[in-house]
């Protein structure tokens, strides 16, 4: 299910970052009592009565100031305020309306957005006057809060809630496919798009950057149904100079987390940089199935061993994706680009199947005897292994004492699951958990 996106928005020093903190339940956004404190947007996921959504915490927004970094920041807000399903618009209740917030309440209103006014640093709320100069906006009824507190907080995320569509509007087709294609600008992934549908469904340029934001696009090929995500360019940090860019980033995370498969992509002659690694450890940390395709494989000067010293190369450069799968292909040429479906198709198989209980427990019991876990005399003792779920295949160990099983075991027991049922592709989680049954 794609979530509804929530935005959090105001002048400088309002507390839309401490809301933000409490609707994230921890402290993600720098909060200090100095206005512009907080110069990027953030995102979380919060949930409330059944309804999961995403926030996005805003910097303060100055429309008297003309320098780079206030136009940056008033540009992400706006931008944060376009994404968004629902906007909270937070005021301080002490000092009532300024002229700073009758300018955020103007953009508000062009956006046609549902718009919640959050009264926050209210600490008696038997006193309404101090909120009710705030209908004066002309955005609805505030409520007022003390986001530093708790207060009142429940009313507000009601309020948010009640303006969203009904669940069924941010369904995705549960049939289809999602595939992210990720990676540093400019390597490609627009034209490997346009190559998959055999038209011109996503504009190309040369110029870095030109994809600002994903996009979905629907297709079926062999009967299967498939829904190409073609996101933004990831670039370093400091690179990152304009607003769109960095919600480009963002955008591009949140792309992978919708994503059954990710397709990280390298550019054959530039090879694994830096940036390339960064963006590969954001797809294995997220647990999503992957597949590393090296485009522009046209453009590369080949024998027969190329190929071969390619893949050592990438293997020493993305050692912890060891499990991808890697495909030489070429967008421009469409050499091939179609076996990039089938091996999605195929590592999606990986990432969803499961063990039976027995054959898995005889696999771990063979990988123990072969090679038992340290500690002499007190040996620690793996009495049984499960498979608990899927995509990714995830497994608990059952065990003696989880603290003494070191992550290096892990990793041969990883290696044997691997030899004995393939898993290409796709990610394993090993959990280790204290043996609590009385039959040991």
């Amino acid at each position: 299910m794609s979530k509804p996106v929530v935005a959090i928005v105001g002048r400088p020093n309002v507390g839309k970052s401490t809301l933000f903190n409490r609707l994230a339940g921890k402290r993600k956004a720098i909060v200090e009592d100095i206005p512009g404190v907080t110069r990027d947007r953030l995102y979380d996921v919060s949930e409330w009565l059944g309804r999961d959504f995403i926030i996005i915490d805003t910097g303060g927004l100055r429309f008297e100031e003309v320098d780079t970094i206030a136009r940056g920041v008033q540009l992400q807000a706006e931008i944060a305020v376009d994404e968004a399903d629902v906007i909270v618009f937070v005021l301080d209740a002490r000092q009532g309306i300024t002229s700073e917030d009758e300018q955020v309440a103007e953009m508000l209103r062009r956006s046609r957005k549902p718009v919640i006014l959050a009264a926050n640093k209210v600490e008696n709320f038997d006193r309404q006057l101090e909120w009710m100069d705030f209908y004066r906006l002309g955005l609805g009824d505030p409520i007022p809060i003390s986001a530093m507190h708790g207060l009142n907080t429940n009313d507000l995320l009601d309020a948010v809630i009640a303006n969203f569509g009904p669940p069924q509007d941010y369904d995705e087709d549960p049939e289809a496919v999602k595939i992210a294609i990720v990676g540093r600008p400019n390597v490609g992934k627009s034209s490997l798009v346009n190559a998959l549908l055999g038209e011109q469904r996503v504009i190309v340029s040369e110029i870095p950057g030109t994809t600002r934001d994903s996009i979905d696009t629907p297709f079926e090929y062999g009967g299967n149904r498939y829904i190409l995500i073609d996101t933004a360019g990831i670039r370093k940090k400091s690179r990152i100079k304009e607003a769109t860019e960095k919600y480009s980033v963002i955008r591009t995370l949140k792309s992978m987390e919708r994503a059954d498969v990710v397709l990280i992509m390298l550019d054959a002659v530039e090879k694994v940089t830096e940036q390339d690694q960064r963006i590969a450890g954001y797809v294995h940390e997220q647990n999503k199935a992957n597949i590393v395709v090296v485009n522009k494989w046209d453009a590369v000067n080949k024998d027969e061993h190329t190929m071969n010293r390619y893949d050592k190369d990438i293997r020493e450069d993305l050692k912890f994706l060891a499990y991808a799968p890697i495909l030489y292909v070429s967008a421009l040429t469409r050499q091939r680009i179609f076996k990039i479906i089938e091996l999605v198709d195929f590592v999606v198989e990986q990432y969803n199947r499961r063990v039976a209980t027995a054959e898995l427990n005889r696999v771990i019991n063979e990988a123990i005897l072969l090679n038992p876990l340290p500690g002499g005399s007190k040996r620690v003792k793996i009495f049984y292994t499960t498979q608990v779920t899927t995509a990714p295949p995830t497994f608990v160990l059952f065990c003696s004492d989880p603290e003494q099983v070191h992550f290096s075991y892990l990793r041969y027991l990883e290696n044997v699951l691997r030899q004995n049922f393939g898993f290409e592709g796709s990610p394993l989680c090993l959990l280790v958990r204290k043996n609590t049954s009385k039959f040991q």
